[in-house]
């Protein structure tokens, strides 16, 4: 009987760290979106100010290694969702394995906390 809650603590323990792991991760990835912030917000106003005036004009854009021909009416919004959305994500994911890796913590402590 004994050798159960030790088990389970060490199972606990183990994908605790995974967690961390995971953090650690998303924490990074977060980190190296944000470096490029600036230059995706440069990107976004100058061509915010070619739509006004030409929204046909061709720009190009690299996808997946690839330098692809378009508008600028095409490609202005997809880098607006693209840019704000995988950020939104990205932070979503880091608090659920942030809150996961709390109740874990919380279990492996022998704390249980009323909600």
């Amino acid at each position: 009987m004994a050798s159960a809650p030790s088990r389970k603590q060490q199972e606990l323990a183990v994908l605790a760290q995974q967690r961390r792991s995971e953090l650690q991760a998303i924490a990074e990835k977060i980190g190296e979106i944000e470096s490029d912030a600036d230059e995706h917000r440069l990107v976004i106003k100058t061509l915010s100010s070619v739509q006004e005036k030409e929204p046909d004009r061709t720009c190009f854009r690299l996808i997946g290694g690839v330098l692809v021909e378009r508008t600028v009416r095409d490609v202005l919004p997809t880098l607006e969702t693209t840019y704000e959305g995988v950020l939104v994500d990205l932070a979503k994911q880091y608090r659920d394995k942030e809150l996961e890796l709390q109740k874990m913590q919380q279990e492996l402590g022998g704390q249980k906390r009323a909600p």
